[in-house]
C-alpha cells in the first residue's frame, strides 16, 4: 500500500510550490488585495498549464488526474494565498463532471478545462446566495442547497452582484437566478467540492504555522526568544498537529474520491469537519503568537485568518458535516444489526 505521492504527483507539487512561491509574494497577494482584483497575469499563466483542468476527464478538454492532483495544487494555493479563481472553476468543473448531464458537461466542462470559462461555488438558501466564491465575469455557478440538491445557473441570465467580505484576497459574489438542477449524485459532487476545499485550507493553516514558527524564533522578549517560553511552543505544538490532522483527511478523502468512491461520503465529511475547525484553530493562534503585531494590517497573519474564516461557511459548516456522519454511522449500525 502507498501512503506517499507517485512520482507525477511529486512533480505536479514540486512545481506549484516553485511557481506560486515565486510568482504570488505576499507582498503581490496584498497588492491585489488593496486593488480589490485578482491576478489576471497568473491566471493565465496557471490555465497554460492546464491546472483548471487537471481533474477534467480529457474527452472534455482537460488533463484526465484525479482530485488527489487536485489538492496538491490547492494546497499550494492556499499557502501562497493566490489570488486566482482556481478553487472555484475546478470546484465546480467536479461538480458538473459527476453529477450533470451530458449535455451540462458538454457545454461548460471544455472551458472551464482550459480555463477560458470560470466558475462560482457556494451553498444557496431560497433562491439566493450571498456568499459565493468567484469572479465578477464567472459565466457559470454551482449552488449547493441545504436539502441535497444542487443547481447550475448561467451567470448571463442571472443577477450578479460582487460583494465584500473581511477576505479581500479572493473576489466573491452574491447570485440570485434562475438555474437547472444537476441531476446526478449531488451529494457525491458537494463532497468533491468539499474535498478541495479542505486542501486549500490545509495550505491556509500549514503557511500561518510556518510563519509563527520563523517569527516566535525570530522574536525576542528579555533577550530570550518568545518560541523558548512554554505556552508560546505549545500552541506551536498545537498548530503543527492541526495541520497535519488536515493534511491527513484531506488526502485520505481526496483518493477515497478517485479510488473508493463508496467511501467518499465519510471521509469527505471528515475532511470538512478537521480541515475547518483546525485551519481557523491554527490561524487564530497564529494572531495570538504575533501578539499586538498581528492585529495590524501591515502584518500578514490576518490574510490567512480571514481566508479560513470565509472557507468555513462556503459548502457548509462542520454542523452539517458532523450531521452527514452521525448518518453513515446510524445507517452501519442498523446494517450491523440485521
Amino acid at each position: 500500500m502507498r501512503f506517499g505521492f507517485d512520482e507525477d504527483q511529486i512533480e505536479i507539487q514540486r512545481t506549484a510550490s516553485g511557481l506560486l512561491e515565486a510568482r504570488s509574494t505576499l507582498e503581490q497577494v496584498r497588492i491585489h488585495a488593496d486593488e480589490g482584483g485578482d491576478d489576471r497575469a497568473l491566471w493565465t499563466e496557471l490555465c497554460e498549464l492546464g491546472w483548471p483542468g487537471i481533474a477534467v476527464s480529457e474527452q472534455y478538454g482537460g488533463q484526465g488526474y484525479g482530485s488527489v492532483e487536485l489538492a496538491i495544487l490547492l494546497e499550494q494555493a492556499g499557502r501562497t494565498m493566490t489570488s486566482v479563481p482556481l478553487f472555484s472553476t475546478a470546484a465546480a468543473a467536479l461538480a458538473i463532471e459527476s453529477a450533470g448531464s451530458d449535455e451540462q458537461r458538454d457545454r461548460w466542462l471544455p472551458g472551464l478545462a482550459s480555463g477560458e470559462t470560470t466558475a462560482a461555488v457556494g451553498t444557496a438558501g431560497n433562491g439566493r446566495a450571498e456568499i459565493v466564491a468567484g469572479r465578477v465575469d464567472a459565466s457559470v455557478a454551482v449552488l449547493f442547497d441545504d436539502e441535497g440538491g444542487a443547481r447550475l445557473i448561467d451567470l448571463a441570465d442571472a443577477l450578479v452582484e460582487p460583494t465584500a467580505t473581511i477576505d479581500p484576497t479572493r473576489s466573491y459574489l452574491a447570485i440570485q437566478g434562475p438555474g437547472d438542477d444537476l441531476p446526478g449524485d449531488t451529494d457525491a459532487a458537494l463532497d468533491r467540492a468539499r474535498v478541495a476545499l479542505a486542501a486549500e485550507l490545509t495550505g491556509v493553516a500549514s503557511r500561518a504555522t510556518e510563519l509563527t514558527v520563523a517569527y516566535v524564533k525570530d522574536r525576542k522578549q528579555f533577550g530570550t526568544p518568545i518560541g523558548a517560553y512554554q505556552a508560546v511552543s505549545h500552541r506551536c505544538a498545537s498548530m503543527f498537529l492541526a495541520v497535519e490532522s488536515s493534511r491527513s483527511v484531506t488526502y485520505h478523502a481526496a483518493w477515497a474520491a478517485d479510488a473508493a468512491p463508496d467511501r467518499l461520503s465519510e471521509a469527505a465529511a471528515v475532511a470538512h469537519t478537521v480541515v475547518i475547525d483546525a485551519s481557523r484553530e491554527a490561524t487564530c493562534s497564529a494572531i495570538q503568537a504575533h501578539g499586538g503585531i498581528g492585529f495590524t494590517w501591515e502584518a500578514d497573519p490576518h490574510w490567512f485568518y480571514k481566508r479560513a474564516q470565509i472557507g468555513a461557511y462556503l459548502l457548509g459548516g462542520t454542523t452539517e458535516a458532523r450531521a452527514q456522519l452521525a448518518d453513515l454511522v446510524s445507517e452501519r449500525l442498523d446494517d450491523q444489526d440485521d
